[in-house]
């Protein structure tokens, strides 16, 4: 079975707008404990911002968080899937870039947030579940096993009889030196 990002993205995204002051995205990520913001314009996908920018931009000098707006801090660059992006694929760029969240959007309008804390989630998800494709495989080979009477099945036309008895070395004594 192949995981897409929409199994595990987080559906209930939270955005903020270019113009909006640095002190408005702060209040949304400590009100929402979350460290990324799809940043949209006209309801358009246009950047992301993330805590680290806004803590970057802040250390400036002469910047009032009142003044600046989201957009002078934002990336203009988000990395966006579609929906049904394969889950490896994705968890594969943002490890490959260190990309903290992928956006998953279709024709600019934001559908989920991917980020590393939704890749945890679905690490855990997957490594708790019982692997059911293993078990049917390893119950099918022990049913052609048995076959009748216990004994293993052969192909057609192959008996024990005809099969070559393996040869088996003696064991070597062991000598001192």
């Amino acid at each position: 079975m192949t995981h897409v990002v929409d199994d595990f993205m987080t559906r209930a995204v939270h955005t903020i707008g270019a113009q909006s002051p640095l002190t408005e995205a702060h209040r949304l990520m400590n009100e929402h404990a979350i460290r990324h913001l799809p940043v949209l314009e006209g309801g358009k996908l246009v950047g992301m911002v993330s805590m680290r920018d806004l803590h970057l931009i802040e250390t400036l000098k002469g910047v009032d968080p009142k003044e600046v707006v989201v957009e002078e801090a934002m990336a203009q660059e988000a990395y966006t899937v579609p929906p049904g992006t394969p889950l490896l694929e994705v968890a594969r760029t943002m490890a490959l870039h260190k990309y903290g969240s992928a956006v998953v959007a279709q024709k600019g309008r934001v559908e989920g947030i991917f980020t590393t804390v939704d890749a945890m989630r679905a690490l855990e998800t997957l490594l708790t579940r019982p692997r059911q494709p293993a078990k049917k495989a390893a119950s099918r080979k022990a049913a052609a096993r048995k076959g009748a009477g216990g004994a293993a099945k052969r192909p057609a036309g192959k008996s024990a009889a005809k099969r070559p008895a393996r040869k088996v070395a003696p064991a070597r004594k062991r000598g001192g030196r």
